[in-house]
């Protein structure tokens, strides 16, 4: 029984050793955490006293900790301050290798708000070193990651940087934009130093661009801000901003006062640098500095001297001329004084101008921006619905089944439908819309258009009736594609508010000079008509008869708008009339030259064959590059369907590794993903294989963003969703060693 008591004894000591054990671990890493975040704000407290190897050492400290304790992304994140203190110590060299290693880390444990942070610290580096392409790439990962954390707030600095860099390469329209972006956002967030900071670099800017008044008003802005705040760095640079100012202006005397404070503020900065930089570095810096500082002082003073001189001579000789003159002045006195009123009032308006055309050109830009953002959100999913549909309906799907797969379809087709009409008016009123002229039948063409929509008229029980003039030729030149689409939205309409009527589609000529026809067509019903209030708003984009009948019938309220731009673009005009309840009749009027070849033979068709069964696809590799996992398996089993090996990889950097390892056929590269993009990525391959075949697979399709993709090496674009046929022939050519041409980059 001792024995037994013993046992329980020596169990339950270890126990408690093991509980006293646990706890005491627990209380060491805390303790070590603690420790970590009291180093790191003494190190911050350091460098902004500029007492930057005081905070070199307790970042050390900090760092020892985090790797004692497995803190990653507080590892990462000391990498990143470490770096940014080398730099500030003219170590270029140590904070590049530093903010590599911030780089591995942050991205192998996806923090991207600091990952973010280090882009826009190295492209400063980059900067600095007058390396601008490289500074302005990683500038553009870091606005890329903060936009996708959410964090607009950070945005500033990074448009700053950016408008620094377009400084120094001359680009001032750039500059100035982004300069804009700052000043916004800075605002929101009352970001005073960053704020400041902008309104000095826009006066650069506005001085660059001969708008000096401007300039003028902007940096004293910037100064009183940063007095405000005392900001030293910015006071600093408004001073030589404003002596370069005033010197352009031919105020040597301004110019010469404001160089010495710039001067005597300098003093005092280097004084609290020279206190902490390594001994044998400080003499050599602060010498060069001053040897600057005083050839550029030495320049001013000669300017002013000499203009000094030259002021006693004209001052000797202007008293001699002001006698003479006084008597023709007073007599103009008066005209030069409303001359000088209506100059004034004229800059005002000038400047007012120019203000209201900048904010419209920022509208355009943002709206063009919004609508390739809500492109892109939407036909990614869309992609998913739509090949996922069409993967179920290859797949034999039960009987009962069927009918609800073919209403997703139709409401996949019925959301892509919407999306491209919005991105048809935007083409419209961008004036990106072309003309493409060919030979075709104008009577065929109208008769098809109503053949295909016969059996919706059917539903409505409602009869169309077709009347050509006799005497009115049927073959025309212009762009057909354009009158199907004006007709069908058209006769849609009509088929649409028509229920158990009649519809009439006419076509007559109103006047012919030398082949050159003026036609009318006349599309009428007798549907439920529309009211006088709705008539003059029908061709507005969104608008419709009322908010019953959009729940009634449906529609996007967009497809009138269109037919207006589309008929003004053929140089046309449209008119409407209507009575509630007896019917409505639309009139559009287009000029179309006559056909004088129109008996020429026609072209057999040719039967149309796969050609993917004409190629060995027994050694292809494809490479699929797309962060979305339900994506990833829509495309590759599109691929594996016809018999294609393929990889998937789901970011940029992965891309490239992945294609400097294997050998790829053809890439599809998708194009906005966390960490670098799919243009980067691209941009990256083509510096080391210019060969491979690179498709853009994408939703963006504006298409003022197209040349981005032919700069950065794409061979064509693959819009998502696209159709099959249109994907099989674009990876035939590639397969089979053909040209590929694209349509976008032509």
């Amino acid at each position: 029984m001792s024995h037994f008591k013993y046992h329980i004894f020596v169990v339950l000591a270890c126990f408690c050793s093991l509980i006293f054990a646990q706890q005491d671990s627990v209380e060491d890493t805390d303790v070590l955490a603690l420790r970590l975040q009291n180093h790191l704000i003494q190190a911050k407290l350091d460098s902004d006293r500029g007492q930057y190897y005081s905070a070199q050492d307790n970042l050390d400290k900090a760092l020892d900790i985090a790797e004692n304790i497995d803190d990653k992304i507080s590892q990462g994140k000391i990498h990143t301050k470490i770096a940014k203190v080398q730099f500030l110590v003219n170590k270029p060299d140590k904070a590049n290798s530093s903010l590599l290693n911030a780089i591995q880390i942050q991205r192998a444990n996806d923090d991207y708000t600091n990952l973010a942070i280090t882009y826009n610290i190295k492209g400063v580096i980059h900067s600095t070193l007058e390396e601008y392409d490289n500074a302005l790439e990683y500038f553009n990962s870091a606005k890329n990651l903060f936009e996708q954390v959410d964090l607009e707030a950070y945005i500033s600095d990074v448009t700053l940087n950016e408008a620094k860099v377009y400084i120094a390469q001359n680009r001032f329209e750039e500059a100035k934009s982004e300069l804009e972006k700052t000043m916004i956002i800075a605002k929101k967030y009352s970001q005073e130093d960053r704020l400041s900071s902008a309104l000095i670099q826009s006066a650069k800017v506005s001085s660059a661009l001969n708008n000096n008044e401007t300039a003028l008003s902007q940096v004293e802005e910037g100064l009183l801000l940063a007095q405000k705040n005392n900001i030293l760095e910015n006071i600093n640079e408004a001073y030589i901003t404003l002596s370069e100012i005033h010197e352009k202006n031919g105020d040597y005397k301004n110019s010469y006062a404001s160089i010495k404070r710039h001067i005597q503020l300098s003093d005092s900065i280097l004084n609290i640098k020279r206190q902490n930089l390594p001994p044998g570095m400080s003499g050599q810096y602060i010498s060069k500095y001053k040897d600057a500082e005083n050839a550029q002082l030495k320049a001013q003073i000669d300017e002013v001297t000499a203009e000094s001189a030259f002021t006693r001579i004209t001052t000797i000789l202007s008293i001699a001329l002001i006698t003479i003159l006084s008597l023709l002045t007073l007599s103009l006195y008066k005209n030069n004084n409303i001359r000088l009123n209506t100059n004034t009032m004229l800059h005002k308006k000038n400047d007012e101008l120019i203000v209201a055309k900048e904010k419209a050109e920022l509208a355009s830009k943002t709206k063009a921006n919004f609508l390739s953002t809500v492109t892109h959100e939407l036909r990614t999913p869309l992609y998913a619905v739509t090949g996922l549909t069409n993967m179920l309906l290859d797949e034999d799907p039960k009987e009962h089944q069927i009918p609800h797969l073919k209403s997703l379809k139709f409401s996949g087709d019925y959301l892509l439908t919407f999306i491209n009409d919005i991105l048809q008016i935007n083409k419209i009123e961008a004036n990106k819309v072309e003309l493409d002229p060919e030979n075709f039948n104008l009577k065929n063409k109208l008769e098809n258009v109503i053949s295909a929509l016969s059996n919706s008229a059917n539903d409505q029980n409602t009869k169309i009736h077709f009347e050509y003039e006799d005497s009115l030729p049927e073959s025309f030149i212009g762009d057909q594609l354009k009158i199907s689409q004006i007709l069908i939205n058209l006769l849609g309409n009509a088929i649409k508010f028509t229920k158990d009527g009649d519809i009439w589609v006419r076509a007559y000529k109103i006047d012919d000079l030398n082949g050159e026809y003026k036609l009318r067509f006349e599309i009428e019903d007798n549907g439920i008509g529309i009211t006088k209030e709705k008539q003059d708003h029908m061709f507005e984009s969104f608008s419709q008869g009322s908010v019953q009948i959009n729940r009634k019938y449906g529609g996007t309220g967009l497809g009138l708008s269109i037919v207006k731009g589309l008929i003004q673009i053929l140089n046309g005009n449209i008119y409407l009339k209507s009575e509630l309840g007896k019917g409505t009749t639309f009139f559009f009027e287009i000029p179309l030259k006559y056909d004088a070849e129109a008996n020429k033979p026609v072209k057999q068709e040719v039967k149309k064959v796969n050609k993917m069964d004409t190629l060995d696809l027994s050694n292809v590799k494809i490479l699929i590059v797309e962060d979305n996992k339900i994506n990833q398996m829509i495309t590759k089993k599109i691929l594996n369907k016809m018999n294609l090996y393929c990889d998937v990889v789901d970011n940029g950097e992965a891309a490239v590794e992945q294609v400097k390892e294997e050998t790829y056929d053809v890439v599809l590269m998708d194009i906005h993903m966390p960490g670098i993009s799919g243009l980067e990525a691209t941009k990256i391959i083509r510096t080391f294989d210019t060969e491979l075949t690179i498709f853009a697979l994408t939703a963006v399709t504006l298409e003022d963003k197209m040349h981005e993709f032919g700069e950065a090496g794409f061979n064509d674009i693959i819009s998502k969703p696209f159709k099959q046929e249109d994907f099989e022939t674009k990876l035939h050519a590639a397969l089979s060693g053909e040209k590929i041409v694209s349509s976008y980059f032509s």
